[in-house]
C-alpha cells in the first residue's frame, strides 16, 4: 500500500535526523569551535531539535490520519477480498470442472480416434474382401459372360484406383459387383440369351448366346456359324467349335433365337466335340509334314513298286519237280548224256537254265562241269536279288528324312517361339505334334520296307539254295559215274 511505504520513508527521515544531532552534540562537546561560537548565522541544534519535533509532530500527526484512513478502507478492502477470494475459488471449481470435462472430452476424443482406426481397418478390409470377391467372380465368369460383365468389372477395378471418389462411392462399385453376382445366379436357373461377339472361322462375328450352366451355345446373326462356344489361351474372345451334326446345330439355332427347341448338352463339357473336330483324314495328316513327305512319299512309291515287281518275278519263278531232278540223275547214272542234256533241256526256270548248261559239258572234268553251272548260278542268283538292296536304302533313309522333317519342324516351332512367346501351349504342341508327322510317316515307310526287304531277300536266298541242293546232287552223280567211252 502507498501510506505503508509513506509511513516507513517518515520514519526514515526521523532516524537520519537524530542520527545528524547526535553527531552535532558530540562535536561540540570535544572543545572544538562551533559554529555559533564562531560568529556564524547557521541554525543550532536547538533550533534543528526543534525543528524536527515539529516534523516529528506532524508526521505522528499525519500518520493518525493515515491510520484511520487505513482502519477506515480496511473493511471495505477485507469485503472486496473475501469476495474475490470466493470469486477465485468459485473459477477455481469451474477450472476444476471444466478441466474434468476437458480430460472426458479428451479421453472420448482419443476413444473416437480410437474408433475411427478400427472402422478404417474395418472398412479396409472388408473392401479387401469385395476386391477379392470381384476378382474371384470375374474368374469364375464362362469366357462369353466377359462381354456382358465387363463394365460393371472394369467399373469396380477403376473405382479403386480412383482418389477422387469417396470411400462411399468405391463401396458402392464394389457393391454392384455382388449385386450381379446374385443377378448371375438368378440367371444361371433357367438359363439366359444375350448377344455377343465370338470367334467363328477365324473372324469375329456377332450373334447371340445361350447359356446353361457350364455350357454355351452360340448362333451367328447370319445363322452360318452354330456351335458351342468355348475359350482359346490366347484370345480375348471365344471360339465357336460347330457342331458337326444338321440336328444339332438347327436346334442350337432355334434355342439362340428363341423359338424353342431343345439344349444339344455335351456331358463330356465339349471335350468330345473337342476331339471330334481335331480329326482328320489322311491326306490332311499327310500334308501338315510339309515338304519332306514329298522325297519320303518317292520312296514309299519306289519301294513299293520294286516289292511288288520283285516278288511277282519271285512267284512266278518255275523250279524243276521232283520227278525231272530224278529222271536227270538217272541218266546221269546210266551215263546217258544225250538223255541227261534233252531232261535238263525240258526243265524250267534258272534251275533248269543251270543244269541244261553242265549237261552240255557232262563228259568233261567235273571241275569244268562245276564250273559251267556255278556261273550259271551266280547269274541267277544276280538277277533274283537285283533291286532289293533299293529297298533297304528306302527302309532305311525313311526314318532318316522323317528326323530331317522333325528337326526342321522344331525349328520352326522355336523360331515362332522366339518372336511370339510361350503364352498358348496349345500352339507349341500343335507345332511339335506336326514336325513329329514327318519321323511318323518315316517310320510307317521304314517297317513295312524292312519287312518285305527281309521276306523278298529270304525267298531269293531259297531259290538260290534250291539251285544249289540241285547243282551238288548232280556234280555228285557225275563224280561216281564212268567217263563216256565215245567221249573218251
Amino acid at each position: 500500500m502507498n501510506y505503508t511505504n509513506y509511513v516507513s520513508s517518515l520514519l526514515l527521515a526521523v532516524a537520519v535526523c537524530l542520527t545528524a544531532g547526535s553527531a552535532v552534540t558530540q562535536t561540540g562537546g570535544s572543545g572544538t569551535a562551533t559554529p555559533n561560537q564562531q560568529g556564524s548565522s547557521k541554525p543550532t541544534i536547538v533550533d534543528a531539535s526543534e525543528s524536527i519535533q515539529k516534523q516529528l509532530a506532524e508526521s505522528l500527526a499525519e500518520l493518525s490520519a493515515l491510520r484511520e484512513q487505513i482502519g477506515g478502507e480496511r473493511l471495505p478492502m477485507a469485503k472486496q477480498l473475501t469476495q474475490l477470494e470466493r470469486q477465485l475459488a468459485a473459477k477455481r471449481k469451474e477450472f476444476d470442472t471444466v478441466g474434468a470435462e476437458l480430460a472426458d472430452k479428451t479421453q472420448g476424443l482419443s476413444n473416437l480416434s480410437n474408433q475411427l482406426e478400427a472402422l478404417r481397418a474395418e472398412s479396409g478390409y472388408v473392401s479387401n474382401l469385395l476386391t477379392q470377391y470381384g476378382n474371384e467372380f470375374a474368374s469364375r465368369l464362362h469366357i462369353v459372360e466377359l462381354q456382358r460383365y465387363d463394365e460393371k468389372l472394369k467399373a469396380a477395378r477403376l473405382a479403386m484406383e480412383d482418389s477422387r471418389l469417396s470411400d462411399g462411392d468405391k463401396f458402392s462399385q464394389q457393391l454392384g459387383i455382388v449385386a450381379t453376382s446374385l443377378d448371375k445366379i438368378e440367371d444361371a436357373i433357367g438359363g439366359v440369351r444375350f448377344e455377343g461377339n465370338a470367334v467363328a472361322g477365324g473372324v469375329v462375328k456377332p450373334g447371340r448366346f445361350v447359356l446353361l450352366g457350364p455350357t454355351a451355345l452360340f448362333a451367328s446373326a447370319d445363322s452360318e456359324d452354330v456351335g458351342a462356344a468355348e475359350e482359346r489361351i490366347g484370345s480375348q474372345q471365344p471360339t465357336v467349335i460347330p457342331y458337326s451334326q444338321e440336328g444339332d446345330r438347327a436346334a442350337a439355332a432355334a434355342l439362340a433365337i428363341g423359338t424353342g427347341g431343345s439344349f444339344p448338352i455335351d456331358v463330356t463339357l465339349g471335350n468330345a466335340q473337342k476331339v471330334e473336330s481335331i480329326d482328320e483324314t489322311w491326306w490332311e495328316h499327310v500334308q501338315k509334314g510339309g515338304v519332306i513327305m514329298i522325297p519320303m512319299a518317292v520312296l514309299a512309291g519306289s519301294a513299293l513298286l520294286v516289292v511288288l515287281i520283285k516278288w511277282l518275278s519271285m512267284v512266278f519263278v518255275r523250279r524243276p519237280t521232283k520227278k525231272q531232278v530224278g529222271a536227270l540223275l538217272e541218266c546221269i547214272d546210266s551215263n546217258d548224256h544225250d538223255g541227261a542234256l534233252e531232261c535238263a533241256a525240258a526243265m524250267p526256270g534258272p534251275a533248269g537254265r543251270m543244269l541244261e548248261a553242265g549237261m552240255q559239258h557232262l563228259g568233261e572234268p567235273r571241275d569244268l562241269v562245276e564250273e559251267v553251272m556255278f556261273e550259271k548260278m551266280l547269274s541267277s542268283r544276280l538277277r533274283l536279288q537285283a533291286w532289293l538292296p533299293f529297298v533297304a536304302i528306302c527302309a532305311t533313309s525313311a526314318p532318316l528324312l522323317g528326323l530331317l522333317g522333325t528337326v526342321t519342324g522344331i525349328m520352326g516351332t522355336f523360331a515362332l517361339m522366339t518372336e511370339f512367346g510361350t503364352g498358348d501351349p496349345k500352339v507349341l504342341s500343335s507345332g511339335i505334334s506336326e514336325a513329329l508327322i514327318t519321323t511318323e510317316n518315316g517310320l510307317i515307310i521304314a517297317i513295312p520296307s524292312l519287312l518285305l526287304h527281309a521276306f523278298l531277300s529270304r525267298k531269293a536266298r531259297a531259290l538260290v539254295d534250291g539251285m544249289e541242293k540241285m547243282a551238288l546232287q548232280v556234280l555228285n552223280r557225275v563224280r561216281s559215274t564212268k567217263p563216256n567211252p565215245v567221249a573218251a
